[in-house]
């Protein structure tokens, strides 16, 4: 099936996001440990603030400053500087998903524009892209932060097809893991939506995916791609 522009999320789609790892790093330039029990106390904080920020309740600077209030005041660092010092962390330890580079490069060779939209800090993605080498891949990047609302929202699916060049929305795929954010925002605007589940997960939402795949294999195999 030929689609003339392919979207991909970022993080758990196209890259692995070793958020616990990249913590851990952070912190050990403070020589403070930090291990499973801290990342839980951690999360418990920051996955409820991601969840706001996707609903449009809060924006990335909220959300940045309150998941490093306590590490902050620990550290007697700013949140927002810590918050960024993650990010470069983070694309340093950036890790394409097996098979992703190899359909990336058979797609762009054959013309197909690809594009990323994602939720994640702009700080992280550009750098990302040239640890990974894949910044040549791709003609569009749309960053949640720099538009008007973060997936799910119409708004941002709106503003990548108009960048796009207005291109009918169903000849646009978008490529996820999340149905709740890159499907659901796909599905509202028409375009044709594929829900990369690789942790086999079911779906007990009403959320329908054009396509449901669990590795990039499966992905290629939409495509007609044959991994050599």
């Amino acid at each position: 099936m030929n689609y003339p522009w392919i979207l991909f999320d970022a993080d758990e789609t196209l890259f692995h996001f070793y958020s616990f790892v990249g913590l851990q790093t952070m912190l050990a330039r403070y020589g403070v440990a930090f291990g499973e029990a801290d990342y839980a106390k951690f999360q418990a904080v920051n996955q409820p603030l991601w969840l706001r920020y996707q609903q449009g309740e809060i924006d990335m600077t909220t959300l940045a400053q309150t998941r490093f209030a306590d590490l902050a005041a620990q550290l007697n660092r700013p949140a927002l500087a810590l918050n960024e010092e993650l990010q470069h962390t983070m694309a340093r330890l950036s890790e394409p998903l097996a098979g992703a580079r190899e359909l990336l490069a058979w797609l762009h060779g054959r013309g197909v524009k690809l594009g990323i939209m994602t939720n994640g800090f702009a700080s992280l993605q550009q750098p990302r892209l040239q640890y990974t080498g894949f910044a040549e891949f791709f003609d569009l990047l749309i960053i949640s932060e720099h538009e008007s609302h973060p997936k799910p929202h119409r708004a941002i699916f709106e503003s990548a097809l108009r960048k796009m060049g207005n291109p009918p929305p169903e000849t646009v795929l978008m490529v996820g893991d999340s149905l709740t954010s890159d499907i659901l925002g796909g599905n509202r605007v028409g375009m044709a939506t594929c829900w990369l589940n690789s942790a086999n997960k079911p779906n007990e939402t009403n959320i329908i995916p054009t396509f449901t795949v669990h590795n990039w294999v499966e992905l290629g195999n939409i495509f007609g791609f044959q991994a050599a």
